[in-house]
């Protein structure tokens, strides 16, 4: 029969503070239950395991022996508190972020900037990720929170992850500003630009899957001049004047000679959130970021519904 590491321990507490008393001290129990413990050692064991006398408690050579592997056993339960503890402290202070570009110019700098001023030993790290791997690095426990986005696709987590909606994120209409439809009014519909060259997300992208079948059901096969994997790319290249581009609004950057203008129809968008683990109470910042996320999207969807 496997000894108990309990009756273990008891017999090295004996062994320490020389009586029941003091083991029973030592474990929070009533000198009662030490003795009903040490009788079911005994009786486990067959073997007479201590000798009491009026100046104490002694082991016989089997407690002994048993108390050897009970010190034992103190001492690595000793070091796993201890190394649990420093891993909670670790954990509490870590935060590990992945996200995309536009994200991380625009939505998670004044975030990062409030986390930093409240908790000032932060562990911050922060990476590229696509939004394809975003939730799969979370799964895969390498991230703590990714900033991801999806185009009119449904995003549905796996198991363990939960996502949270950040923004709905308008596309817009990026023109060269000497374009005859730069000047400022009403928004613009998609079927007016057919005759446009374009500067357009690279193919297979869910961005360009996204803008094929809009220009599809407008009517439209769009003369794609220039693709590109970024909406930096795809606005300098605008100002050139050699193509029109749509464009998240949060990427959006004032490159000069361009302008931009609302899309009528369709209304495109991509929508953006934040994953993390279901159980975030081991990486309580996981949390206090992403109230700090939600405060930031607040502040962006204010501005660009300000006049």
């Amino acid at each position: 029969m496997p000894l108990d590491p309990g009756h273990l321990r008891l017999l090295a507490l004996i062994q320490r503070h020389g009586s029941l008393a003091g083991a029973a001290h030592a474990l929070r129990l009533t000198p009662a239950a030490v003795t009903q413990q040490l009788a079911r050692a005994e009786r486990a064991c067959a073997a007479p395991l201590v000798l009491r006398g009026p100046r104490g408690a002694t082991l016989t050579a089997a407690g002994a022996l048993l108390a050897t592997h009970g010190t034992t056993i103190e001492q690595a339960s000793a070091t796993a508190s201890a190394q649990l503890a420093a891993l909670l402290g670790h954990l509490s202070l870590r935060l590990r972020i992945g996200t995309f570009q536009a994200a991380a110019l625009h939505l998670l700098p004044p975030a990062l900037t409030a986390l930093r001023h409240r908790h000032p030993d932060a562990d911050l790290s922060i990476v590229d990720v696509t939004s394809e791997r975003g939730v799969h690095e979370v799964v895969a426990g390498r991230l703590d929170m990714a900033v991801i986005a999806t185009y009119s696709t449904p995003l549905t987590p796996p198991a363990h992850v939960t996502v949270h909606e950040l923004l709905l994120d308008p596309l817009v209409v990026v023109l060269p500003d000497d374009h005859p439809l730069a000047a400022p009014g009403s928004p613009v519909p998609l079927e007016r630009l057919r005759e446009e060259a374009w500067v357009t997300i690279l193919a297979g992208r869910a961005a360009r899957t996204q803008f094929d079948r809009a220009t599809a059901e407008a009517g439209f096969t769009p003369k794609v001049r220039f693709e590109t994997e970024s909406y930096d790319v795809a606005q300098a290249l605008v100002g050139t004047g050699i193509g029109v581009a749509l464009v998240s609004r949060l990427a959006l950057t004032g490159v000069p000679g361009t302008t931009h203008r609302p899309l009528a129809r369709p209304r495109l968008h991509r929508r953006l959130y934040a994953a993390v683990a279901s159980d975030t109470r081991l990486t309580p910042l996981v949390d206090a970021f992403l109230a700090l996320l939600h405060d930031v999207a607040a502040d962006i969807r204010s501005g660009w519904d300000a006049p």
